[in-house]
């Protein structure tokens, strides 16, 4: 990854993309808060930060081990993007971790096909256990993918995949709604990576254990980002 050309040093980008994609910030709020600071950024050239080196900084963090013991909580949440219903179907598993989010225009068992065809492609190994809600494609799709997995399907028993969905939603509202298919994937892309980075999984409960997860993660972006930790 190259910052050639850049006038700003590749401390103040990686900060400014991790403010932005980490907290509840629209563009013109993290403009206002480097400028407390004495660094005059343009929101548009903070977007373009985003866009450029935000995917490339998520490539570079390690990611989370695959084991047969994963339980995945599928879920599919409405979006409406240009006054046109969409459906993003999300899979997470069971310490809250975003494993794949998909934007399609159906609700049925091919979209469900494809989500399940890329999480096994994607994690290489099939989970202990599937979680869906009562949506009947789920059911169809895994039949046809993985028959061989345990699948429970029950809307209380879905509750880590639907409150996986409350960051986004406070994003989208921040956002003021997203604009188009490809600036959702492509925010979610950094969105998702850096939340998993820097959410502790939930067994880690204790102060102690948090605070030392958070020392990791942030050593873990510094490598990522070529900054010196």
């Amino acid at each position: 990854m190259s910052y050639e050309r850049q006038c700003f040093p590749p401390q103040i980008i990686a900060h400014v993309v991790w403010l932005y994609h980490r907290f509840s910030l629209s563009l013109r709020e993290v403009e206002e808060m480097l400028l407390e600071r004495g660094i005059a950024v343009s929101c548009e050239t903070i977007r373009r930060w985003g866009h450029k080196f935000g995917p490339n900084y998520v490539r570079g963090l390690r990611r989370k081990a695959r084991s047969t013991n994963d339980i995945w909580y599928l879920d599919e949440v409405t979006v409406s993007i240009q006054g046109k219903k969409r459906y993003l179907w999300r899979a997470v598993d069971q310490d809250g971790y975003v494993l794949d989010e998909i934007l399609q225009n159906r609700r049925n068992t091919k979209a469900a096909m494809r989500l399940l065809t890329r999480l096994l492609k994607q994690q290489g190994v099939a989970p202990k256990r599937m979680i869906t809600d009562k949506l009947g494609s789920y059911s169809a799709a895994k039949r046809k993918v993985m028959p061989q997995v345990e699948h429970r399907s029950h809307k209380g028993l879905n509750n880590r995949a639907e409150n996986s969905h409350l960051p986004l939603r406070k994003r989208e509202r921040t956002m003021q709604k997203f604009k188009s298919p490809s600036q959702l994937q492509r925010f979610l892309a950094v969105f998702s990576g850096l939340r998993n980075l820097f959410v502790p999984p939930h067994h880690q409960r204790s102060a102690i254990d948090i605070h030392l997860q958070r020392l990791s993660a942030f050593a873990q972006w510094k490598n990522a980002t070529m900054i010196d930790a």
